[in-house]
Formats: C-alpha cells, structure tokens, sequence
C-alpha cells in the first residue's frame, strides 16, 4: 500500500501537464514505433512485442526527441518561456536532438563495422568474442516527427 507522500506525490504527477505531456509523448512515440514494427515485420512472440514498445531504441518516432520537446513546451507554457526551467528543457532537447541525429548514428555504425570484423576474423582465426551492441540512431524525419509528436501532445495537455 502506498504511503500518504506517496499518493500525494503520484496525484501531483498525474495532475501535472509537464508530468503527462512527458510521459504520454514516450508512450505514444513507442506505441507507434511499435506498430510500425509490426507491420513492417512480424515479431516472433508477445514477449518481443513488448520489449519493443517498452525498450527499443532508433524507429519511427523518435520517443527521445517526443519527449524532450513534450517537457520544453510544457515547461513554457507552465513556468513561461522566459524562466530557467524552459531553458534547461530546451537547450536539453537540442542536445538531445543532436545525440540522436549525430553521436548514437555514428555509434551504431561503428559497432556494425566491429561485428563485421569480428565476424571476418573468427572464420580464419580462434578469435571468441562477443558482437558489440549496435546502437540505432535516428534520420532527420525520425526525430522530426517524434519532436512534433511531444510537441503536439504537450500543447494539448498544457491548453486542455
């Protein structure tokens, strides 16, 4: 059971525009990501469906862009576009944005390389070694859409 700063904590959460846009925006971005993953190709269980929705990284939408650009508009709305909030929101999405475009893509493509690798050289060598974990990042449109998805949703929330 939970404690009554608990319940107070978690009734401030679910009251908060801030609190929903976030967590909306990350709910719908994977719910679609997901859905396009399975039309796209199907899973093979209903436990991989769900590791999907709740954990894959890369897809259409972006769920990091739909997030950070869900608390940079909800936080101008609440706190106005002129307060220290609503720039921390901001200038964390940008970098955000950036990380998803640039450093994951870039990590990504390097560990495919080092597979590759690796896979090349365990066929005419005793080299054991295990596939490095390859990152997806994120295309242009990706992470346009997952920004215009937070941003979207935190309008609504923060205006209905």
């Amino acid at each position: 059971m939970l404690s009554h700063g608990a319940v107070g904590l978690l009734s401030k959460a679910l009251s908060s525009p801030v609190f929903l846009s976030a967590f909306s925006s990350w709910f719908v971005a994977q719910i679609l990501k997901s859905c396009i993953m399975l039309v796209r190709n199907r899973p093979r269980s209903a436990k991989e469906t769900l590791i999907h929705i709740f954990w894959s990284t890369g897809g259409m939408p972006s769920s990091h862009s739909a997030v950070v650009s869900a608390l940079a508009t909800a936080a101008g709305f609440v706190e106005g576009v002129g307060s220290t909030l609503f720039f921390i929101t901001l200038f964390y999405a940008i970098l955000t944005f950036r990380d998803a475009l640039g450093v994951r893509r870039a990590a990504g493509a390097q560990a495919r390389v080092i597979n590759q690798l690796i896979r090349d050289l365990s066929k005419h060598h005793t080299l054991r070694s295990k596939p490095v974990k390859e990152i997806h990042g994120h295309s242009v449109s990706e992470v346009f859409v997952g920004a215009l998805l937070g941003f979207f949703l935190a309008v609504a929330f923060c205006t209905l």
